[in-house]
């Protein structure tokens, strides 16, 4: 089968998410100068003519897949017949209706231009790095030009963490200028005595050892944990600890509080630039009169495309061949790209419909009672392929009553209880963790005595399958978990 332009178009706009949608539409926006984006305003007849052309194919999708919908658009003479009626329709505007796309066109150009210019006036400052912030403190260090000179290099060398992660002798190799070992050793203590402290570490224990100072409580316990037992401390051997230094367990017990709530093994990690990806629902669902959840399209900051009244006039009277066929090309265009959204809304509104009505008993009574759900069952329900359903919930959101959910959150396999129902691997896994918050935690539950407590809630899993879902929860293994 050969895949046509507009099919690869209607399915590459499936797959879209809404944010990624509309960054779409002002693309094509930009560079198809017969679309445009519908006015507010109320349209007068003639508009509300041409408008019919989108609602014929927003019915069309409604019936159709997007795998089905057309599979070869012929080269030539496909459109023609639709050429000839949006030519009739342009036959009766009125001077002004045609000068209407031009000012709706340059009234978008300007309020384009307002929006970005606002938003790079209230754009927030970049935030300082660890590396500014380290250099700006060191300028106020007295010290060689050598000395300093090689001590900046290092600190532009240093890793995100903080970390120098060479040695003093590949550093000053690569430095490229001749720097004695001791010139090093000044410029290295001199870093490691900047803010944050830990910074100029090269590995776990030196930075930790870096933030012990004269009154950190426990000191002389803490520097014998860091240097000789970190491992241990890692693994909850608090009775080999004990043995080995002779420290009491209550003491220990101190010293790792203090370890793990004031020491941090990665100072530089504060000033990561981390940048929060805003999520916006594709999606809502709500309850109608009769109880029942329906789903409706959050669509409103989505532009409404419509072809251009101008250009289509000029399609009509343009002596010219050349501008006749551009402007048709621009018009096929526009109407692909108006007819896939279109198809877009359509699918992504029934798959979600289907998966809401199958996971009705979640919007009611919370993620303990999600229901095993394969994209197979909503596809045969929608009537698509399952790839159809693939692309129509990814990176897709929907806004319930319960919270935001990605709508790929509503899909999981199961396994049969022993009463024989099919229980949801999500209902298991909030189970796995119930059990594991409210064990005795001075003697806590093995993966095989977890096997046998989720087999008394009628779940008969495999010791492998228990472990493998503890470690996706972040679940320490039980002599990490023990409190002694």
């Amino acid at each position: 089968m050969k895949l046509a332009p507009r099919m690869i178009q209607s399915m590459e706009i499936l797959q879209l998410s809404v944010m990624a949608l509309n960054e779409r539409i002002e693309n094509e926006l930009s560079e198809n100068v017969v679309l445009e984006a519908s006015s507010s305003e109320s349209e007068d007849s003639t508009e509300t003519e041409i408008e019919l052309e989108i609602e014929k194919a927003r019915e069309e999708a409604s019936d159709t897949s997007v795998e089905e919908k057309e599979l070869v658009v012929d080269s030539e003479g496909s459109n023609e017949a639709d050429f000839e009626r949006l030519l009739e329709m342009s036959a009766d505007w009125s001077e002004d209706n045609v000068s209407a796309g031009s000012r709706v066109s340059s009234n978008r150009i300007e309020d384009d231009s307002n929006r970005k210019h606002d938003a790079m006036a209230n754009m927030v400052s970049r935030p300082q790095s660890l590396h500014e912030y380290l250099l700006e403190q060191f300028a106020f260090f007295e010290c060689r030009p050598e000395v300093r000179a090689f001590a900046e290099y290092l600190i532009q060398n240093l890793d995100g963490n903080g970390r120098l992660r060479s040695s003093l002798p590949e550093m000053s190799e690569v430095y490229g200028v001749p720097v004695s070992p001791d010139d090093a050793e000044e410029a290295l203590s001199l870093i490691r005595m900047l803010d944050p402290p830990g910074v100029g570490a090269r590995n776990d224990r030196e930075c930790l050892l870096l933030q012990v100072t004269p009154e950190t409580p426990h000191r002389d316990v803490l520097v014998t944990l860091i240097s000789s037992h970190l491992e241990d401390v890692g693994e909850n051997r608090l009775p080999v600890i004990q043995r080995k230094t002779g420290y009491s367990i209550d003491i220990i017990k101190e010293a790792i509080e203090y370890l793990t709530q004031h020491l941090d093994p990665y100072p530089g990690r504060g000033f990561e630039q981390r940048h929060v990806q805003n999520v916006t629902p594709d999606v809502a669902v709500e309850q109608n009169g009769n109880g029942k959840y329906v789903i409706r399209l959050l669509d409103e900051y989505t532009p409404q495309l419509k072809i251009s009244r101008y250009y289509l006039d000029q399609l009509r009277n343009d002596p010219d061949p050349q501008t006749k066929e551009y402007i048709k090309k621009k018009i096929e265009a526009a109407r692909w790209l108006i007819e896939s959204v279109e198809q877009r809304y359509s699918t992504l509104k029934r798959v979600a419909q289907s998966i809401v009505d199958y996971q009705t008993a979640f919007l009611d009574n919370g993620p303990d009672q999600i229901v095993p759900l394969k994209m197979q069952q909503v596809a045969d329900v929608v009537g698509v392929h399952v790839t159809t359903v693939s692309r129509a919930v990814d990176d897709k959101w929907i806004e319930t009553p319960r919270g935001l959910f990605p709508l790929k959150r509503f899909f999981g396999g199961g396994t049969v209880a022993a009463n024989g129902e099919e229980v949801a691997w999500g209902i298991i896994r909030l189970k796995l963790q119930d059990i594991v918050d409210n064990e005795d935690k001075s003697h806590p539950l093995s993966d095989d005595a977890l096997v046998e407590e989720l087999a008394k809630h009628g779940y008969k899993l495999a010791r492998r399958t228990v472990t493998k879902y503890r470690k996706g929860l972040n679940i320490p293994s039980s002599r990490q978990r023990r409190e002694y």
